[in-house]
């Protein structure tokens, strides 16, 4: 459970902080990296602007740097994070959603 006194961007932290210790005492070696591999390109969760089809906008929250072409992002009105590929018009969400590390491995 997570403290009330947390900030929203605590919380996100802490929410992908239980998924990496999770994938880690995996016996799963593949998750594991996949694991190793995201806990790199994270970053302190910041607000941003992310697209959604038929012009759609709303207030999210990046947590992975961008690689040139995906991001993963927390969406606070769904409660849980989806992947965005960058656009000239910034990330634009693709229909990939779940946790954290679902997201960021289904590249």
């Amino acid at each position: 459970m997570l403290e009330q006194d947390l900030s929203i961007a605590e919380r996100i932290s802490a929410l992908i902080e239980v998924e990496l210790v999770e994938a880690m005492v995996s016996e799963d070696m593949v998750l594991r990296r996949t694991a190793e591999a995201f806990r790199q390109t994270l970053r302190p969760p910041r607000q941003i602007k992310v697209n959604f089809s038929g012009g759609i906008t709303q207030r999210c929250w990046s947590v992975s740097k961008g690689d040139g072409t995906y991001r993963v992002v927390y969406m606070p009105r769904a409660g849980y994070f989806s992947l965005c590929v960058e656009s000239d018009f910034g990330p634009l969400d693709i229909g990939v959603h779940g946790p954290a590390l679902g997201c960021f491995g289904s590249v």
